[in-house]
């Protein structure tokens, strides 16, 4: 028996801040726009320019801090990190380094059932840099990039965590669990494919029941779940192998190619980076008021674990449910919401977690772009609830709401699918039914009680689906027996 190796990991994650306005000066975030045409002198670096701290970032970062268990610093400086690069007009970017805003905080994760605590090293506030557009699709093929400034000065967290991750899979639970909370907050709408959720990876091996780390290699701007978890199997397998080979790993940057699935080298680390870090001279420190952390902690909304904690204790969902519903901040308000016009709370979870979900995912689109409303959702399941509709029939109603956004009485009404409960009308097909299929009534006869499905089956048949599927059955036994 060789070796065994347990990966390393511990991710870095910057989210884009949800303000109106950059961080150090009036611009708009928006995102989009004409490059170049959310800027000034001060997020262009140009020379004379002061910044002005937007207070909603310290209130936004102190909310992270709270939700995430961290320890609020009372006296935060920025500094200026600095290095020359295109996408940096001052040539420098303002950040935190030895005194950040938020210390010692963790997450738990869920692994297989399992708790698992993550610590979060730090988070700190900072600027974000413009965006360089390449020629061609990389900036290795490219003859030229143009900058775009729009993006430099966006508010940024970053989130730091331990190195307390031991697989590709507990990295990607703990980056989902992270944006959910967020999310939850309302501090940023964490759109990883536009970029105001950002992970790089950090990632070593070492022979298991060993302290010592391994050489560490990071992997930058990994732009889905989905690459994170590729990414990090990909290279803990590379390291692994590279290992067994005789190899010496170096400590570097990689980047992840998507389509190969594989990570490239794209610079050495050997020396750690010097970026001369010093006190930004433009800046005071930031003096944080206890009494404005506590005001933030009571102001806090309900987060995902409170929720699905709710959600069991108090509304008798399954664990697996209520993780589904609360992993999404937009569909647990959906569900809270229809709930609260239709209390069935089980019922509510199979409709979103199937129907909805499935149609979504079918139509790659996010929750806030359905069309059905909670209104229309509960209006739908007690048609159902009462008898109105058969549920084979509210699926079908179901699609064209999501479909046309019509409500469900609508759609009913319109399309003649109101059930039929009306004992005289079934009978006449029921016996019409019996009379055409003598050997499966011989069959139930004889016992074989499979025999009613198939009878059931061909009244609904007759009655295009509209048939009470109780009553009919209620029926056939009836004048069968």
């Amino acid at each position: 028996m060789g070796v065994q190796y347990e990966p390393v990991i511990g991710l870095e994650v910057h989210c884009e801040l949800k303000t109106n306005t950059k961080i150090f000066c009036s611009c708009s975030t928006e995102f989009g726009g004409e490059p170049n045409s959310h800027v000034c002198p001060v997020c262009l670096g140009l020379p004379g320019a002061l910044p002005v701290f937007n207070k909603k970032v310290l209130e936004f970062a102190i909310r992270a801090g709270v939700a995430l268990n961290c320890k609020i610093s009372e006296y935060s400086v920025f500094d200026r990190k600095n290095y020359f690069y295109p996408d940096l007009p001052a040539a420098y970017q303002i950040s935190q380094n030895d005194f950040p805003i938020c210390k010692a905080g963790k997450l738990e994760i869920d692994v297989n059932g399992n708790k698992k605590t993550i610590g979060i090293n730090r988070i700190h506030m900072e600027e974000d840099a413009g965006k360089l557009v390449h020629e061609s699709s990389s900036i290795a093929g490219s003859n030229y990039s143009l900058a775009d400034y729009n993006r430099g000065g966006t508010p940024l967290l970053e989130i730091v965590s331990e190195p307390d991750m031991r697989s590709a899979e507990e990295a990607r639970l703990y980056l989902e669990k992270l944006r959910s909370v967020l999310e939850y907050l309302g501090i940023s709408d964490v759109k990883m494919e536009q970029g105001s959720l950002r992970c790089d990876a950090n990632v070593s091996v070492r022979p298991v029941g060993t302290e010592k780390f391994g050489t560490r290699v990071e992997i930058k701007n990994l732009n889905s779940f989905k690459s994170l978890q590729r990414a990090i199997e990909y290279e803990i397998e590379r390291q692994i192998e590279a290992i067994e080979d005789g190899e010496t790993l170096v400590q570097e940057t990689r980047g992840w190619d998507e389509e190969k699935g594989i990570t490239v080298s794209m610079r050495s680390k050997e020396q750690a980076e010097d970026y001369r870090y010093f006190p930004d001279p433009n800046l005071v420190p930031i003096i944080v008021d206890p009494q404005m952390v506590a005001e933030i902690r009571e102001s806090l909304p309900e987060l995902p674990d409170a929720k699905r904690e709710r959600y069991i204790k108090e509304l008798g969902l399954p664990e697996y449910d209520a993780g589904i519903i609360t992993s999404s901040k937009a569909l647990a308000e959906f569900f809270d919401q229809t709930v609260a016009l239709f209390n069935e709370p089980k019922t509510v979870a199979n409709w979103l977690m199937g129907e909805l979900l499935r149609l979504l995912n079918a139509n790659n689109m996010e929750m806030q772009q359905s069309r059905i409303t909670p209104n229309n959702m509960a209006s739908l399941l007690q048609l159902v609830a009462d008898g109105t509709i058969s549920g084979k029939i509210a699926k079908s109603v179901f699609e064209e709401m999501f479909t046309t956004g019509k409500e469900a009485q609508a759609i009913v009404k319109e399309k003649g699918l109101v059930q039929i409960s009306d004992v005289d009308s079934l009978g006449a097909i029921v016996d019409k039914v019996i009379a055409a299929n003598p050997q499966s009534v011989a069959d139930y006869k004889a016992g074989k009680e499979k025999a009613i499905g198939f009878l059931v089956g061909q009244v609904m048949k007759e009655t295009k689906g509209q048939a009470n599927p109780g009553l009919v059955n209620k029926l056939l036994k009836e004048k069968l027996s």
